[in-house]
């Protein structure tokens, strides 16, 4: 099964949060009321998230985190890569050019490790085409 981990499904929940007010300084914990996630899993994922460059931090008693850029700007990639680092079907699917090194017990004379790796880069690039905006619901949405 392909999924993300929760960790990342609740990265969208903060960011989605952090766009209903995108040029406030949010601190770790008024997203965790604000979400009503557990303050170490806020503050872990706002340090993974400024470290992806996907939000700001600033320091002081007015700090906190902003987003870095705007959410139309923020490919879906970009956070999943944040918190659960690269993706990827398989172990391979990143490493098809020939040179890297795989870990399985076949390595490079694998017979599918490239058609993995085409299918890999096909998933990646519909992801970069759903955006952060794209999680916020439009009024008309709204019911």
């Amino acid at each position: 099964m392909l999924r993300m981990s929760k960790l990342a499904d609740y990265a969208f929940i903060i960011l989605t949060q952090m766009m209903t007010a995108p040029e406030a300084n949010w601190s770790a914990s008024a997203l965790a009321t604000a979400t009503t996630l557990p303050l170490p899993t806020v503050a872990k994922l706002m340090k993974l998230l400024a470290k992806g460059e996907i939000v700001l931090a600033h320091r002081g008693a007015s700090g906190g985190y902003r987003l870095a850029g705007a959410a139309q700007d923020v490919s879906i990639v970009t956070v999943i890569e944040a918190v659960d680092g690269p993706i990827g079907l398989t172990e391979c699917a990143g490493k098809a050019k020939g040179n890297e090194k795989c870990d399985c017990a076949i390595g490079l004379s694998c017979p599918v490790r490239e058609r993995w790796s085409r299918v890999n880069r096909a998933i990646m690039e519909a992801l970069e085409h759903v955006k952060l905006a794209d999680f916020v619901p439009h009024e008309d949405q709204i019911a």
